[in-house]
């Protein structure tokens, strides 16, 4: 017997402003609306991966204010009152109570899907097919699913996840019992993640019933179900943005996972099989742009005298960028910034972006 797939709705987390891209990513024009591995940006690409999963009514955008216009440009199918700016940075347990109760509102009964505007995940068919299968258990369950990714390496940029036992699930496989959330390890420890082959690399995306989630954030997290808990009775109304501005600023500002997804009870973990890039820094586009026979991978013209394994990504793919007896640096070209750096130090770009803005002047 083929169970019935339930209905899902998906929430799309789109308010950073992508700072380790820098100087292409900025708090003006964020990392998720830019193509960088071809002609559609990350937030596109993100809502063409959900299209089987939900349909345009269904995907809600949170954001930035800033960003509300541009994101409702980007994506004409998605009607404009689903794309919601959050009155003021808390988070991601601001952004998962603020989905929940307009799921309460408007998608009584449904499973809840959040993903990270951001990411590249490769195929489309082994996405489609995991968040479905989390769907049908969560369905079935209270339990607040995670998606875990197989580790290439020993990351030590990444959160980790724990598997414990497997669950059955009618339908599904590949879910297992979450045993805890790691942070981001040291290279020893890493090392030994990778090794012992129970621990998955935290994708940041997750699935649950919206009545599920809503009774762990009361249970967890109380402060944002007093506060955000009389909203439902307020979305699509006339006094909707005005009831949000007031509850969200009294929003403790802490992480879904810390905040909710530690504590709660039945935590659960679908094992994944497709390709996922978080796109956090300038070394993740590797992959997506093509290399000469040296290993400069580049974008834009590139003209190179005994240099490897560089990086090179202009703005204007017209621009030249000419090398000479240098390896492992970091190139960017964008508008009337350029960025060098050694690639080693990549996580270093986002205090340097908040550096140099907090010398320009005020717009």
């Amino acid at each position: 017997m083929t169970e019935k797939k339930p209905d899902i709705f998906v929430v799309l987390m789109a308010g950073g402003s992508g700072t380790r891209l820098w100087p292409l990513s900025t708090k003006d024009h964020p990392k998720q609306l830019l193509a960088l591995t071809g002609e559609r940006s990350l937030l596109q690409l993100t809502v063409d991966r959900t299209a089987s999963l939900a349909p345009p009514h269904r995907v809600l955008v949170l954001t930035n204010a800033r960003y509300v216009d541009a994101i409702r440009e980007q994506l004409p199918q998605v009607p404009p009152e689903n794309v919601v700016a959050e009155p003021v940075a808390r988070d991601t347990s601001g952004a998962v109570a603020l989905a929940a109760v307009i799921g309460r509102a408007r998608f009584p009964g449904c499973v809840m899907v959040v993903l990270p505007a951001d990411h590249v995940i490769e195929p489309v068919e082994e996405f489609t097919a995991a968040m479905e299968s989390a769907a049908l258990g969560a369905a079935s369950s209270e339990a607040l699913y995670t998606f875990g990714i197989h580790p290439t390496f020993p990351a030590t940029g990444y959160g980790y996840l724990e598997r414990g036992d497997p669950v059955e699930v009618p339908g599904t496989g590949g879910h297992w019992r979450l045993l805890r959330f790691r942070e981001k390890p040291d290279l020893a420890t890493a090392k030994e993640f990778l090794g012992s082959g129970r621990f998955f690399w935290n994708s940041g995306m997750f699935a649950w019933h919206v009545d599920a989630i809503w009774a762990n954030i009361e249970e967890h997290l109380p402060e944002h179900a007093r506060h955000m808990g009389p909203l439902v009775e307020e979305v699509s109304g006339p006094h909707w943005g005005a009831a949000l501005a007031e509850a969200f600023e009294k929003l403790p500002k802490v992480s879904i996972d810390f905040g909710v997804m530690e504590k709660a009870a039945d935590v659960r973990m679908v094992e994944t099989s497709f390709r996922w890039y978080d796109v956090g820094g300038w070394p993740a586009l590797r992959d997506f742009l093509p290399a000469d026979p040296a290993g400069n991978h580049h974008r834009g013209e590139l003209e190179c005298i005994d240099a490897e394994g560089n990086l090179v990504f202009c703005d204007d793919p017209g621009e030249t960028v000419a090398l000479v007896g240098v390896s492992g640096l970091v190139v960017v070209r964008a508008g009337n910034k350029t960025l060098v750096m050694d690639e080693g130090r990549a996580q270093e770009v986002k205090a340097l972006a908040n550096r140099v803005a907090s010398k320009e002047p005020s717009k």
